[in-house]
């Protein structure tokens, strides 16, 4: 992957974490591009919800296009080369999908492989480069509540996490462990 003058947008601080430990220039641009966009050409780079099974948490995405929740091209353009990477479609989304039956309707309905919350609004800008992700949840996958633990800026909620682990302890413990792996697995994207 040839990331020359090319500036990585990540939603959260852990992802930006990533993306500079792999020597990548790095911006947080907070959700869905809350904290504003830096100048540039830009990377959509981050972690994505599986919208069907076939995909697996860890595995690395290099997008081709970013539609809308009606298949609606936002986004089209040639992949960044990441080796290993799955070639897909991303589906933009304003909220947290976290229904496995709405999950499957939106493949259904757009034709995306994977969403995420910021890829259409770098698509918006008119500079988006590309899209690297990570599956860090499949439809079977229960987040509800992931996104009360991260601030519109992309930092840590530390209140909301703590209260996302309490009440939904299980859960809680299985997402961080399956956002780790795919943040290892982003991490190693640029290696």
């Amino acid at each position: 992957m040839d990331a020359e003058g090319l500036t990585f947008a990540c939603a959260t601080a852990a992802e930006q974490r990533v993306a500079r430990r792999a020597g990548l220039q790095a911006a947080r641009i907070g959700v869905r591009g809350a904290a504003g966009l830096p100048d540039g050409r830009l990377v959509s780079f981050g972690l994505a919800g599986a919208l069907h099974d076939g995909l697996r948490v860890g595995e690395l995405l290099d997008a081709t296009r970013v539609v809308d929740a009606a298949g609606a091209t936002l986004w089209e353009g040639a992949t960044l080369g990441v080796p290993g990477a799955r070639e897909v479609t991303v589906l933009a989304s304003d909220v947290l999908v976290h229904d496995p039956s709405e999950r499957r309707r939106l493949h259904e309905a757009s034709g995306a492989d994977a969403v995420d919350m910021e890829s259409g609004v770098l698509a918006a800008s008119g500079r988006l480069a590309g899209v690297v992700r990570a599956i860090s949840d499949v439809p079977a996958s229960s987040v509800e509540g992931v996104d009360e633990t991260v601030h519109a800026d992309g930092r840590t909620d530390v209140l909301g996490l703590l209260r996302w682990v309490a009440v939904r302890r299980g859960d809680a413990i299985r997402s961080m462990r399956d956002a780790m792996t795919a943040l290892r697995a982003l991490q190693g994207c640029a290696a």
